[in-house]
């Protein structure tokens, strides 16, 4: 089965409204895959107005899994459904390292987000210290599974799964494609055992220090369908660079 290519930036912390404006406006699109970019809050309104005539899609790089209420400093996805925002990342280790997200909180976040209309992608992945005992797709498996029990089997097809492994991101290090294809599969063919349909629609994006130097190789393996990009997302040649070569 074909599934169609994603290329996801992911901005993070970083940025003024002068530089994302340059970004959003050099940045390319295929009719063959699907472009999202995730912008910090407070640009997403210049951002979802800048790419409304298209074919650019906006991501939130979180979201609470509350309706409203007494939540300094969270933000509603009905809110993000003001600005247009079609997907959500959540659960990046990030998140989950330095904000204390569990398992069971960003199986709460996807359930809200799919219950929003939006689309989640799901982050999950494994430490250096995980890898090196052998455990990496236990790992995985543990926090799909959080999310399955929570939306059931049927909706995970409306999941977009982001395998990043902890010790590629931001470091300059990257699992081979080899590396990341064998995981990939193995998080498809664990999703396989629940409903192999579903398993075959779920788009798999890799992230993890992705380049252009590295991303056509990635993307040539049979189950990376796109990746969640960091740093390189920042810099617009670089971006176009991957994005053409997931075309």
């Amino acid at each position: 089965m074909t599934r169609r290519k994603i290329v996801a930036g992911n901005w993070k912390m970083n940025g003024s409204l002068e530089s994302v404006v340059e970004l959003v406006q050099g940045i390319q699109t295929y009719a063959t895959l699907d472009v999202v970019v995730a912008p910090s809050f407070v640009y997403l309104p210049v951002v979802s107005n800048m790419v409304r005539d298209t074919d650019i899609k906006v991501a939130a790089q979180n979201a609470s899994e509350q309706a409203k209420g007494a939540y300094t400093g969270e933000v509603s996805l009905s809110m993000l459904q003001d600005f247009s925002v079609s997907h959500v990342i959540l659960g990046h280790s990030e998140r989950r390292s330095l904000y204390g997200e569990t398992d069971a909180q960003v199986a709460q976040k996807v359930a809200a987000t799919l219950a929003a209309g939006l689309t989640p992608i799901l982050c999950i992945g494994e430490t250096l210290e995980q890898r090196e005992a052998g455990i990496t797709l236990d790992v995985c498996q543990r926090q799909i599974d959080a999310v399955l029990d929570v939306i059931g089997t049927e909706e995970f097809a409306k999941v977009v799964v982001a395998y990043e492994p902890v010790w590629a991101i931001g470091t300059g290090k990257s699992a081979t494609s080899e590396q990341a294809q064998e995981v990939h599969k193995g998080i498809r063919d664990h999703i396989a055992k629940r409903s192999e349909t579903v398993a075959q629609v779920v788009a798999i994006l890799y992230g993890g220090s992705v380049k252009a130097s590295n991303s056509a190789e990635l993307f040539a393996q049979a189950d990376i369908d796109g990746a969640l990009v960091g740093g390189a997302s920042l810099d617009v040649q670089e971006f176009n660079s991957i994005i053409e070569s997931a075309k």
